[in-house]
């Protein structure tokens, strides 16, 4: 089939049968619930997008299965200009969602996959390359939304998989069939994953011989027999049941988060891509971290929109004019321009693995997201600074539209004539949601924790340094002669 229209991707999910919880309650109309659907409008874009001339170039690619046109989520980088572009998608969505869309943990699993089934197949004559490819060619012809599934909860993390008290604090297998495996466990911090057709999960850590039945990945639909979705509480989550709509911040696009929790679930031999190779288990983490480290230009593109805000914030104030706003803004675009670099730069010193496919420098992409765990945080200090305390000080919508008091509002918060109280009380609430609210989880926590936290990166940028390259030129330049 073609790739589907925005209308059709949200049919589709119409269509599916999740076991979904929020508040103590199940979920049973998800497309239309009022916290649910500005997630699914995010990942509704990503469809609407790739059909737009202007954006044919960065959202649609060519697949090198079946010569056709895909959208660029379901795509295997095939070169450098494959990895930039997915760059440049990432920071555009962004701006133009203000948020998480969600479907890049997908591609960037079935990314890292292409390269590691064939690395096992060459290792351990297994088959898994040709099962994956035969899954990936099923999800380009339907045009399908994928939720890569990785961190487990873990339980104490002292303890490696198979000496928890409690093994299902790590996915493993608990039957093994003629007809497949059975598995059992969960996945946490799972974005997007109601949104999603399929759920693509994959080890959480490097494995030993020991921790073998933990070291699988697979494929299944995301309605599958035995699978529960808990969805994730964010801050400010039920203003989007109130009336109105200046409250919310960003109206339109959102995120959500969920626990995703298999319970003795049935998966097919063709759906299985890893089962207990786990000296690959590493390599699997550590090629999707990388790719999706590489990921987080997205930031670039929410900074973008929080940059814009905080301008609009600063002429609404009626303080765009003064030296230090100015200097803060400017420090903003730095922080946000920095953010990219590191996204285009690890695209463009990518190489091909033995399967063809195309991986980001690892080095790089990592330095990346590094800087992706400080900066949106300063950013958006720097943000709070300008808007002001009334960003979170301000009544309701409800306040300026009542009959009493409304009038008081209006009054009160209004700061430059040619503006509203209503268009300065958007503004504000719009950095508050960036920063504070719903939106500050997609950009704020998931900076930090998202892809591995902080010190993920840090250990490697010390295994992939050429330390002794480095001290090698050092030595020659001081004329050290060792020998």
């Amino acid at each position: 089939m073609p790739m589907m229209t925005g209308e059709q991707y949200e049919e589709s999910l119409r269509k599916l049968n999740l076991n979904v919880y929020m508040f103590g309650k199940r979920v049973d109309n998800l497309v239309d619930d009022p916290i649910i659907r500005p997630s699914m409008n995010a990942v509704k874009l990503t469809y609407d997008l790739a059909h737009q001339p202007e954006y044919e170039d960065l959202m649609t690619a060519t697949s090198h299965i079946s010569g056709k046109t895909i959208n660029r989520f379901t795509h295997i980088h095939q070169s450098t200009d494959d990895l930039v572009k997915k760059t440049k998608m990432g920071r555009l969505l962004g701006s133009l969602t203000g948020c998480c869309f969600q479907r890049c943990v997908g591609m960037d699993a079935m990314n890292a996959l292409s390269i590691v089934t064939y690395d096992i197949d060459q290792e351990c004559g297994t088959g898994y390359n040709r099962r994956f490819l035969d899954y990936l060619a099923f999800v380009q012809e339907n045009d399908l939304t994928c939720d890569g599934a990785m961190t487990d909860p873990k339980g104490d993390r002292s303890l490696p998989p198979h000496k928890q008290p409690d093994p299902d604090m790590f996915m493993h297998v608990v039957e093994e069939r003629e007809d497949g495996i059975v598995v059992r466990g969960a996945k946490a911090h799972q974005t997007g994953a109601v949104n999603s057709h399929e759920i693509i999960v994959m080890p959480t850590i490097s494995m030993r011989e020991e921790d073998a039945d933990y070291a699988i990945s697979f494929a299944l639909p995301a309605d599958a027999e035995g699978i529960t979705y808990i969805m994730g509480r964010q801050s400010c989550d039920t203003r989007k049941l109130e009336k109105g709509t200046i409250d919310r911040g960003n109206g339109l696009y959102g995120g959500h988060e969920s626990l995703v929790v298999f319970e003795d679930v049935f998966v097919p031999w063709e759906r299985v891509f890893m089962y207990k190779e786990y000296t690959f288990a590493g390599r699997l983490v550590e090629h999707f971290a990388s790719y999706h480290r590489q990921s987080y230009a997205c930031k670039a593109g929410v900074g973008d929109v929080l940059i814009g805000a905080t301008q609009t914030a600063a002429e609404y104030n009626g303080a765009a004019r003064a030296s230090h706003i100015k200097d803060k803004i400017i420090e903003m675009n730095h922080l946000n321009e920095t953010l990219f670099c590191g996204s285009v730069a690890c695209a463009c010193e990518g190489h091909p693995e033995p399967s063809g496919t195309y991986l980001v420098n690892t080095l790089l992409a990592n330095v990346c997201k590094q800087n992706v765990t400080r900066f949106p945080y300063e950013i958006a200090r720097l943000a709070q600074d300008i808007a002001g305390g009334l960003m979170v000080t301000l009544p309701s919508e409800a306040d300026l539209n009542s009959p009493e008091v409304g009038h008081l509002v209006a009054k009160y918060f209004k700061a430059n004539g040619a503006v509203t109280t209503a268009q300065r009380m958007r503004i504000l609430r719009l950095i508050e949601n960036l920063t504070l609210g719903t939106a500050a989880v997609g950009y704020l926590t998931e900076s930090m924790h998202g892809a591995g936290s902080p010190q993920a990166q840090r250990i490697m940028i010390a295994r992939q340094v050429n330390m002794a390259h480095k001290q090698q030129v050092a030595k020659k330049l001081a004329g050290i002669d060792e020998a």
